[in-house]
């Protein structure tokens, strides 16, 4: 248990240590490639997400959703790329390498869809080499560009209002 608070304290500066260090460029050019961050406790809805990123006009192969599950004995089987808290080791390592495939991908758009205050969520979001990063939790600011304050159950509302903001920021 001790060394559990040690480890997430030793993630928490590492995350830190990214925002501190994040240099944000502004790329004017289409979104070509969108990667999707989700919870699997709040919103677990593939083809809603996968239909508006169809929408989009984003190609299959340039889209990637990783979900976090926090629970073990999730069934998982229609999510690809799942990860837990295990995947994770200290001062900011990843285990998984899908994951850190995931992270170190330039995504023109980045979807962080989750209001959880999980640091593995963070973490992911801190460490994306994504151009805009797009979230729904303003728990800390610094990890998101742009972000559109709705409820994880209104996905609707969201897929609105990341339209307009997407064609306003001349991405689709």
């Amino acid at each position: 248990m001790i060394l559990k608070a040690f480890k997430e304290k030793s993630n928490q500066k590492f995350v830190d240590k990214t925002l501190s260090n994040r240099n944000v460029i502004a790329k004017l050019k289409k979104a070509e490639s969108i990667g999707v961050l989700l919870n699997y406790s709040e919103y677990c809805d593939y083809d809603v997400i996968n239909s508006f990123l169809d929408k989009l006009d984003i190609t299959s192969a340039k889209r990637k959703i990783f979900t976090y599950i926090s629970d073990k004995n999730t069934e998982h089987s229609q999510w690809d790329n799942v990860f837990t808290a295990k995947d994770f080791g200290w001062k900011g390592k990843l285990k998984n390498s899908d994951l850190k495939n995931f992270t170190e991908t330039n995504f023109d758009v980045l979807i962080c869809y989750f209001l959880a205050n999980d640091n593995e969520l963070k973490q992911i979001a801190a460490m994306s080499s994504a151009d805009l990063k797009v979230g729904i939790s303003n728990t800390d600011e610094r990890l998101y560009d742009l972000i559109i304050d709705v409820d994880t159950k209104n996905f609707d509302v969201f897929k609105t209002e990341l339209k307009k903001y997407l064609t306003i920021l001349n991405k689709i």
